[in-house]
């Protein structure tokens, strides 16, 4: 069923739209972003090591499993 409510815009109007909410974009600073960017390398060195310690411990479960078969 087609929603026959919705208004149908010329593709000048959609682009000025599109340009008018570019405008109003609100940028983070370089020093926003380079600390962002620091946060996310250093959680994600914490997460690669958490998961590193989880994946160990299960492949030793998994190896000790086995040697009782």
């Amino acid at each position: 069923m087609a929603d026959d409510t919705k208004k149908k815009i010329s593709p000048g109007q959609f682009f000025n739209q599109v340009k008018a909410e570019t405008n109003r974009v609100v940028w983070p600073s370089r020093e926003e972003t380079v600390r962002t960017a620091i946060f996310v390398f250093i959680l994600m060195a914490i997460l690669s090591l958490f998961f590193l310690g989880v994946d160990s411990l299960f492949g030793a479960a998994v190896r000790w499993l086995l040697t009782l078969i």
